[in-house]
């Protein structure tokens, strides 16, 4: 049975976000590098139905979902070793049942950053096979590219020579397809709508930082209007901020103007950003963790506004245990004209 995706309540999406309220900064701001591999490897392991239900249709509704589905990773590393994977490419192996009750293997190949690759059908060719030969059946394989080139679209590898030959052709879907829906994508339910539009506002935007950081807290804004539970906008927030990456302070920025929206929503969920930290294990449910974060984001957000002059302050913040207090120095940092503000919150000496 397809799976079905809770309806969205109605919402027109905005042309436009403001950009942020605060003051120009002091400091370095260059574009960091981007990184999609990791981020959607990452979707890929939470939403492999919803990836399906999105790109391949057809294959998703020959699946029997009630068996759920199986990732063989350290399979596909013995076939495909990491030395034959360009860099910013992702590889899936997944056994699930279909509907005829038989088992099926799913190659997943998703090339997310790469140029356009003219030998990349005799790749999938290449990978199908030694797959095939492993499990003794044929697999399904399934590409998506995330790359800039409009023409890039191989969809299959034929050979022959002396009356002997061989063809092979494969489903791809193609990222750009999707770049003149923006509207669908901000609505649609499928998790993965997020993804595909963090993916393209990252390449659009790449060397405007002030359009990125625009975009970003719109999308993460919209996490909010789809009807989603805690889980999901927490998981989709990292997603976004993993794909959609801002130099320090403008990262900064976007983390004071999404708070203030989060705390005006009539249901707020825990701040994303520290939800994020507790993921990644940084304060494994500690509270000495919580503020030793908070801190360390304040010492940065110190140095790039205000220089020395701010990192001095640094030791009266770090003797500092309350998170709460940290949190309000940490937002006063970010929209504060002069240190003076900054000073009047921490402690005085005795």
């Amino acid at each position: 049975m397809a799976v079905e995706f809770a309806k969205p309540p109605a919402w027109e999406p905005r042309v436009t976000d403001p950009v942020s309220t605060l003051p120009p900064p002091v400091g370095s701001n260059d574009e960091p590098a981007n990184e999609f591999a990791g981020p959607w490897k990452e979707a890929l392991e939470w939403y492999f139905e919803p990836f399906l239900a999105f790109f391949f249709p057809a294959a998703h509704t020959e699946i029997d979902w009630a068996h759920g589905h199986e990732f063989f990773d350290k399979e596909l590393q013995k076939i495909v070793p990491e030395s034959e994977q360009g860099r910013g490419t992702v590889d899936k192996l997944v056994k699930v049942r279909g509907r005829d009750g038989e088992e099926v293997w799913v190659f997943i190949h998703i090339e997310v950053q790469s140029q356009h690759d003219t030998d990349f059908g005799h790749r999938m060719y290449t990978y199908n096979y030694r797959l095939g030969d492993r499990y003794g059946r044929m697999l399904v394989t399934l590409a998506v590219l995330g790359d800039e080139e409009p023409r890039g679209r191989p969809t299959g590898h034929a050979a022959g020579l002396w009356g002997c030959g061989v063809q092979f052709t494969f489903p791809v879907a193609k990222l750009l397809d999707y770049k003149d829906q923006e509207a669908t994508l901000e609505t649609n339910p499928n998790p993965f709508a997020a993804v595909v539009l963090a993916h393209l506002k990252t390449l659009e935007t790449a060397g405007n930082v002030p359009e990125r950081q625009g975009w970003k807290l719109r999308l993460v804004k919209g996490l909010y209007r789809r009807g989603w539970g805690r889980e999901q906008v927490v998981r989709l927030y990292r997603l976004i901020d993993w794909l959609m990456p801002l130099p320090p302070i403008s990262q900064a920025a976007f983390v004071a103007d999404f708070t203030r929206f989060e705390e005006g929503e009539p249901m707020p969920f825990i701040c994303p950003t520290e939800r994020m930290w507790l993921d990644r294990g940084r304060t494994e449910g500690r509270t000495e963790g919580r503020t030793e974060t908070l801190i360390e984001s304040i010492g940065t957000a110190l140095d790039a506004r205000f220089g020395a002059p701010g990192l001095e302050l640094l030791p009266g913040v770090e003797a500092i245990k309350d998170a709460a207090v940290l949190r309000s120095i940490f937002r006063e940092v970010l929209t504060a004209p002069t240190l003076a503000g900054v000073q009047a919150l921490l402690p005085t000496e005795s």
